[in-house]
């Protein structure tokens, strides 16, 4: 029996809202019922994240001003894809270096998710990085950006008192704790 027996829906039409960075839809789709039903959603090509960990443990933040949410948060380095073909690795590379200068040795995949599936297709992709050296950053002409480095344990604490809340940092931090705790 297949594992997705009874749920699939089937593409039947497509129809682009809005295109621009990431483009909206509203595509018709055939339920299992047989009945016609719309599902509004972003198509997004993907986007990577970083989590920039130093020899002494500690990692190298972003703080940015997110519109939407009218605050300054804190945030590991990240970026969209620049389409479905942009691979992960490069993509991570180069926003690593454009937001907070530094350049890695070593680049080790974490996590793969999808942020919000009720409305997006995205899979945001999360690396760490070692063996950092610093170098002048380079970010968009839109971008402004300052990094902030924190011990790993003190970046917890904030997580936990509520200061970080960008879900790509969360998760990130989350993971790296088991990958530490493993280690033990």
């Amino acid at each position: 029996m297949k594992k997705h027996a009874g749920l699939t829906e089937r593409f039947h039409k497509k129809r682009l809202v809005f295109s621009g960075t990431v483009d909206f839809r509203a595509d018709t789709v055939v339920l299992p019922n047989g009945r016609k039903a719309t599902r509004a959603f972003m198509a997004h090509p993907g986007a990577v994240a970083v989590l920039p960990v130093l020899p002494d443990g500690s990692i190298i933040f972003v703080r940015q001003y997110r519109y939407p949410v009218g605050e300054a948060t804190l945030e590991i380095p990240a970026g969209k894809l620049h389409s479905a073909a942009d691979k992960p690795l490069a993509r991570v590379k180069a926003e690593l270096q454009e937001e907070t200068g530094y350049t890695a040795r070593s680049i080790k995949p974490l996590v793969a998710f999808w942020p919000t599936t009720a409305f997006s297709n995205e899979v945001l992709h999360i690396f760490t990085a070692f063996g950092l050296r610093p170098g002048p950053a380079s970010p968009d002409e839109d971008e402004f950006v300052r990094t902030e480095v924190i011990p790993f344990e003190k970046a917890w604490r904030l997580f936990e008192a509520g200061a970080i809340r960008d879900a790509k940092t969360i998760i990130a931090l989350q993971a790296w704790k088991i990958k530490l705790l493993e280690r033990k």
